[in-house]
């Protein structure tokens, strides 16, 4: 009895903490003036090194969190902007990704003398760009709507794509369920985008208080969830491919806008800090500390690359915002955390590979959207708009 006592004092306790976590973090975010994302990240990562662990409820609910992240930033891409603008935002993008992960894998293996496996999962963790916390930093500065800020969404979404892909080529062994989930996400797809308009533009379904459109929008993300499991895949492409095509039924009616906003509203209060906060709880402080030369050399040139391969571009294509937006994609969070746990799992990287990966990642999401906040923000009058698409 005094066993179970204490077990459920515990299961009480932890989520309290985390409750706790959840609302100094946006005061925190408030006070200072910083994205929320990053005090979560480094509130997780202090209470990860005071004893914090993530409960399986904590690490399903920040898999549902990236997802819905994901979605939401689909539902914020400009389709005739990314059409218009296809060779800005698949030129910053391609190079986003490849010339860190050339640069990361040629350290890791010649320099390091990591396995060709374990160098290509630091190449692929590396070279990505963080899609939930470059939509998160967009939607608070109120830069979601604007051009600058819908190109660089597009040019992320670019360069999570090489990720994935590259993982694809390189690691996955296609199953039976993994033809599943790739059909299973295809048919969702082309059913949500031809019929959702059944759920949002039906007057019996409008203005609800009990939300039945969010509780669509959830159902699809947890099937590609489901399915994704399954197929040893991951949810987050099709949740971000469904959110692109269905962009068009967020924006056509004030009526859809209000749905977006409440979907926001409902992610952003205790979904998405989840994820942001159990990102920065796997770290291990410890291991980090252990191998600190090699996590400084990582971290520099995965900053380093990511300058190489965005600055001078983004010079070009985007000259009031190009520092802005080196350093947002520079960020890294959900596929590096992806294939960093994928190559621990698979035993192609160690526990001290991995703590050092992850806590470059974590850093990358941290550091350079800091500076960009501070030093760098965008504030032309005419490049800002609020969340409604009026000037601001």
């Amino acid at each position: 009895m005094p066993g179970n006592k204490e077990a459920a004092v515990k299961a009480d306790f932890i989520p309290l903490v985390v409750g706790l976590l959840v609302f100094v973090s946006s005061l925190v975010s408030l006070r200072f003036g910083l994205s929320v994302a990053i005090i979560e990240i480094l509130i997780g990562a202090i209470a990860g090194g005071l004893g914090l662990e993530p409960e399986d409820w904590m690490l399903y609910l920040s898999s549902f969190g990236g997802i819905v992240l994901t979605f939401l930033a689909g539902t914020e891409i400009d389709t005739r902007l990314m059409k218009e603008k296809f060779k800005e935002s698949f030129s910053i993008g391609t190079f986003s990704f490849l010339i860190p992960f050339i640069g990361v894998f040629l350290y890791a293996y010649y320099i390091t003398g990591w396995s060709l496996q374990a160098s290509l999962i630091a190449g692929t963790a590396l070279s990505t760009t963080s899609l939930a916390v470059v939509y998160s930093v967009l939607v608070e500065t109120n830069l979601s709507k604007t051009e600058i800020g819908k190109l660089i969404m597009a040019s992320t979404f670019v360069t999570d794509m090489g990720v994935a892909l590259a993982m694809s080529i390189m690691f996955i062994k296609p199953t039976l369920y993994t033809v599943i989930f790739i059909v299973v996400s295809i048919l969702i797809i082309f059913l949500a985008v031809r019929f959702s308009h059944y759920v949002f533009d039906n007057p019996g379904l409008k203005n609800k208080v009990i939300e039945p459109e969010i509780k669509y929008i959830f159902l699809l993300l947890l099937i590609f969830m489901y399915f994704a499991n399954l197929g040893e895949g991951h949810a987050v492409l099709p949740a971000f491919v469904l959110g692109l095509l269905m962009s068009r039924h967020f924006t056509e009616t004030s009526e859809t806008r209000v749905v977006r906003n409440r979907l926001r509203t409902v992610a952003y209060a205790i979904i998405t800090p989840m994820f942001f906060i159990v990102g920065g709880l796997k770290i291990s402080l410890s291991l980090i500390v252990s191998a600190i030369g090699l996590f400084g050399i990582l971290f520099a040139i995965k900053i380093i690359t990511k300058f190489i391969g965005v600055y001078f571009l983004a010079k070009k294509y985007i000259p009031h915002g190009s520092m802005y937006t080196t350093l947002l994609m520079s960020t890294g969070l959900t596929f590096g955390t992806i294939a960093s746990v994928f190559g621990l799992n698979s035993g192609f990287i160690n526990q001290v590979q991995y703590s050092v990966l992850i806590g470059v990642v974590v850093a990358s999401a941290v550091i350079p959207t800091f500076i960009a906040q501070k030093w760098f923000m965008p504030v032309h009058s005419e490049d800002i708009v609020d969340l409604d698409g009026e000037e601001k």
